[in-house]
């Protein structure tokens, strides 16, 4: 039996480095006897906010809630249509579907596995209301190219940055330059995702790059208005209790989560440097594998994920062998939303998307992840 032991994804050791403090944070909480919103959201949100460069952070109970509460904040509605991607997670298009509106999948590029931006134009009719790009395994989408697209059509732009957090839009992804003003690229350029659109929506399950000890998500905006809706549709429609204005959710972020991830976030840049250390470590040595194609280079990329793609049909048995040797892997995503029972049928067949599910293979993948343990992955995949 093999006496190798590399999981896709080790919590431990990130959770032993800063235990102190977040034993300490845990125990303001307790000892303050407040665990629901309260002061100590407030300072995570404040905090947040400041360090994405944001006029409006607000902390609800998931990602996926995020994702809901930031489309109807928006104005969505039943029969609207939201333009997005087919390879995500299936919160991306359930969050659309949940309020009434209708997905509508454009394909993605196969050197990013982003929304392709030059489709989109085609896919818009006159109940196009929004666009929700997903910055997926934490490589920026092509923003320069769906800010104009939206701007020129009257849409509205929620980013689903649940696997981005930190992720910085730098402009320098394959087809970046493509249809697109160069002074609207410039302008966008070092922005962290979840600030560029209309709303953001972050995910802080425990598995992402900031991660909390349980369900946590946030809303991000710069619009005044959009906040305020944001505001009361976490608490059940109302500005004040007991006065509930429309429908909403309860969808409060626990003070217990919002202290661990203030004091994560104060780590985030250094371990979202590390996971860029260690992908430029995987591509370096995945260079010259014959079958095997590494992630496009992406400065803001901040690798939730690490993902090859596994050409001429050997991606699952690649798979199992390196099961069979220890080494952790995951299928991130085996089918495209479009193809997923609730929407099978309704939909055209996306081509990029549907060889990519065939393909697609992310290895281990976590800050701490060390040079011998990559080597020993790659040559275990080599092998």
């Amino acid at each position: 039996m093999s006496q190798i032991n590399i999981p896709i994804l080790d919590l431990k050791p990130q959770y032993q480095a800063i235990k102190a403090e977040v034993q300490a944070a845990i125990n303001q909480v307790l000892d303050s006897g407040q665990f629901i919103l309260g002061p100590v959201v407030q300072a995570f949100e404040n905090d947040v906010a400041s360090y994405l460069g944001v006029k409006h952070a607000i902390g609800v109970n998931s990602g996926t809630d995020a994702l809901v509460i930031g489309l109807r904040a928006m104005g969505i509605l039943p029969g609207d249509e939201v333009i997005t991607t087919p390879f995500s997670f299936f919160a991306t298009a359930e969050s659309i579907s949940t309020v009434g509106a209708k997905p509508v999948f454009v394909d993605i590029r196969p050197d990013t596995f982003n929304i392709d931006p030059h489709l989109i134009e085609a896919a818009i009719t006159t109940k196009t209301k929004a666009i929700m790009p997903v910055h997926l395994y934490g490589n920026p989408a092509a923003m320069a190219q769906i800010m104009e697209i939206a701007a020129k059509h009257s849409l509205k732009v929620i980013e689903d940055c649940a696997q981005a957090f930190g992720a910085v839009y730098q402009g320098d992804s394959s087809g970046s330059h493509e249809n697109c003003k160069e002074t609207t690229r410039e302008q966008l350029m070092g922005s962290y995702v979840g600030t560029i659109g209309h709303v953001g929506a972050f995910s802080f399950f425990p598995t992402k790059n900031l991660g909390a000890y349980g369900d946590g998500g946030l809303i991000t905006t710069n619009d005044d208005d959009i906040a305020e809706a944001a505001r009361m549709l976490r608490v059940h429609g109302a500005k004040e209790r007991y006065n509930n204005l429309i429908l909403g959710y309860n969808s409060r972020l626990d003070a217990m989560q919002a202290a661990i991830l203030q004091v994560k976030l104060h780590h985030i840049d250094e371990w979202n440097n590390k996971r860029r250390w260690i992908a430029d470590n995987y591509s370096r040595l995945l260079m010259d594998v014959d079958g095997v194609i590494t992630p496009a280079p992406s400065a803001g990329h901040v690798f939730h994920q690490y993902t090859i793609r596994v050409l001429d049909g050997n991606r699952d048995r690649i798979k199992q062998v390196l099961t069979e040797a220890g080494i952790g892997s995951m299928i991130y995503y085996p089918i495209p939303q479009d193809k997923l029972p609730i929407y099978v049928d309704q939909y055209p067949d996306l081509t990029i998307s549907n060889q990519l599910a065939q393909e697609v293979l992310s290895l281990p993948m976590w800050p701490e992840l060390s040079l011998k343990q990559i080597e020993t992955v790659v040559d275990s995949l080599k092998a």
